[in-house]
């Protein structure tokens, strides 16, 4: 068994760490500003984003099935003979779907479907876990049993936006609480449930607070277990890093990295977004 992983873009890895592992491949989402598509990391940069967001029509959709389908036919050149497909949850995207649907066109390689029912680098965590138990020689299944532990047990990722106003325009939560939010300068922590859906965990008055909010929920979580920690921003890395110097306080920390979120998922953040994700290691 020679097991390659294709992932999709929303799992905000870098493009360093995907062209050092042969037997990965990124499948990029698609930002579509003002009917002109981009694939997302590869196309156009963040700062391009946030800037036409302003003024333009900016919209996501899934990746080229076409990009998909000639990663597979790549790797069935190399000799693999099994793929795990990791995806952004189901519940926030049409990718897992539509990668469902093309993988029937396909045939001579073992293809297996696995919606990480999350994103960012909680999906991105998931990936990099998948590609050091292939190196360990574990099987697909028990791979995947893996990943289900470790995205049920031992990961944590949440959020806040400065303005609620881009994610209201997604559809990401109720126009009721957006317009409630902006009024009343509540933000609000958003994790990604079991089902692989947004909800809110709990709010902050002002941004200051629900920072002490976020680093209590994750101190509540992990205690004085050891974490590897991501905190991504968007234009706003000073923040982050003030952030990262609480986080080290807080927690048992063996790792911290500061990631700006990858444009598809920050169109439906805006720029002044911040996420912690934790795991335990």
């Amino acid at each position: 068994m020679k097991i390659a992983i294709i992932t999709d873009s929303a799992s905000n890895l870098s493009k360093k760490y995907i062209e050092s592992n042969e037997n990965l491949a990124m499948m990029s989402l698609l930002i579509n500003i003002d009917n002109e598509f981009y694939r997302d990391q590869v196309e156009i940069e963040t700062e391009e984003v946030y800037r036409r967001m302003l003024t333009s029509s900016v919209l996501t959709s899934l990746p080229n099935l076409e990009d998909f389908i000639n990663a597979i036919e790549d790797f069935k050149s190399k000799g693999f003979t099994d793929i795990l497909v990791i995806t952004i949850s189901s519940g926030l995207s049409g990718t897992f779907n539509g990668f469902k649907n093309a993988a029937n066109e396909v045939s001579g390689i073992n293809l297996h479907l696995y919606d990480s029912k999350t994103l960012s680098m909680a999906e991105g965590y998931m990936v990099k876990e998948a590609i050091s138990l292939i190196k360990k020689k574990l099987s697909v299944k028990d791979i995947i049993s893996k990943l289900d532990e470790l995205r049920f047990n031992n990961l944590q990722a949440i959020f806040t936006v400065e303005t609620l106003k881009w994610l209201r325009k997604g559809g990401r939560i109720g126009k009721v609480e957006g317009t409630i939010g902006e009024i009343l300068h509540v933000k609000p922590i958003i994790a990604v449930n079991d089902e692989g859906v947004y909800h809110t965990l709990t709010k902050g008055f002002g941004m200051q607070r629900t920072f002490i909010s976020m680093r209590k929920y994750f101190k509540e979580y992990y205690k004085q277990d050891e974490v590897e920690l991501t905190i991504h921003y968007g234009n706003n890395i000073e923040t982050a890093k003030i952030l990262e110097g609480k986080l080290l306080n807080d927690l048992n920390v063996k790792k911290i990295t500061l990631v700006p979120l990858t444009p598809v998922l920050g169109v439906h953040t805006g720029p002044k977004m911040i996420a912690i994700v934790g795991r335990r290691v």
